[in-house]
């Protein structure tokens, strides 16, 4: 099968687009034939090396992905083939508390991943697609779409309460749609004004431009009354956190989802005397991914796709995720190239 691989070292030159084998299930695991993959920024920070400067290669890359199940291990009950379904991101993370194991059972980094024809999943870290959704909307929820699920549900996201999102990515998005559906009212902010009027077509009820307006967390406590956020879903990392500490209502929670504003030092003083919680979100379990599938189903949720490439483009999707130019996320459309 062909698969995207990076060996021999990080960055784009390492990144190769090569022939493996095709991997063969062990007695609890399934063979997917994969028909999308989206992308994260994660992908990027790990063909980088900044994710994790030790990583085992060759690898694999790609945690999202949704195809049909064409083998099954001699133990699965779960699924047969034909199925649609779609992976976990951590494949040791079925519920409860996330522990060291399920923290190295991920997708693309722990484990080869879905930039590829094929992929093995346990049978018990993977989902069934609800009908009516297709493959490559499927393949948005494994990371984006259940850390801003996971990000609102832990903060008990409700009617009456203030939600600000930070650009319009795939988790800000999704945490939009989200959001909305708990009848919460959300601010968002975007650095170009047609993203900007895209979000408020969506359901935002109030937007800013944080290049025109760089001491947002003001703007957020005018429309606030004064008193601030009651949830931050803080994808910007350093960056961005003492603004977001100072947008934050006294005991508000801060969702620290991802670095995309850079990484660096805080000064704690903000976290102590708001008496802020914050808390980190390092996507969620197999059992909060059916929890957002039944929400999505029931309020009839559709993904906010920017674009499809063929997966031959994975440099040319990467770049343009890198570039910020995406609004929601970005897709890589599989087809089988035999091998």
């Amino acid at each position: 099968m062909k698969a995207w691989v990076l060996q021999g070292g990080f960055g784009l030159s390492h990144l190769h687009w090569t022939d493996v084998p095709i991997p063969t299930p062990g007695p609890h695991q399934i063979l997917v034939r994969l028909h999308a993959a989206s992308l994260n920024y994660r992908d990027i920070l790990i063909v980088e090396g900044a994710y994790n400067p030790r990583l085992a290669l060759p690898r694999i890359l790609g945690s999202d992905g949704a195809g049909e199940v064409v083998a099954v291990g001699s133990q699965v009950q779960r699924f047969r083939p034909g199925e649609r379904v779609v992976g976990c991101f951590m494949q040791s993370w079925i519920d409860g508390p996330l522990t060291d194991e399920a923290a190295r059972s991920t997708l693309g980094a722990d484990r080869d991943g879905t930039f590829a024809e094929y992929v093995l999943l346990e049978q018990d870290a993977a989902l069934a697609i609800p009908p009516g959704y297709s493959f490559v909307q499927a393949a948005t929820w494994p990371c984006a779409a259940l850390t801003a699920w996971n990000a609102l549900v832990s903060a008990g996201c409700g009617p009456g309460q203030t939600v600000l999102l930070l650009g319009t990515g795939g988790v800000s998005l999704f945490g939009l749609q989200l959001a909305k559906a708990y009848k919460a009212r959300v601010l968002l902010l975007s650095g170009q004004e047609t993203k900007r009027q895209r979000a408020e077509a969506l359901g935002a009820d109030a937007t800013a431009n944080y290049r025109t307006l760089p001491e947002w967390d003001r703007w957020v406590r005018e429309q606030t009354g004064g008193r601030g956020a009651d949830l931050i879903l803080e994808v910007g990392g350093a960056g961005t956190l003492e603004r977001s500490l100072r947008a934050i209502r006294r005991g508000g929670t801060i969702a620290l989802i991802g670095v995309l504003a850079g990484r660096g030092t805080i000064d704690p003083m903000l976290i102590l005397m708001k008496a802020v919680r914050l808390q980190g979100i390092f996507v969620g379990s197999r059992r909060q991914l059916e929890e957002m599938s039944r929400f999505m189903v029931q309020h009839a949720l559709v993904p906010v796709i920017d674009r499809c490439y063929p997966w031959t483009e994975l440099p040319t999707a990467l770049e343009c995720l890198r570039k910020g130019e995406h609004f929601g996320k970005i897709v890589l459309e599989i087809i089988p190239q035999g091998g």
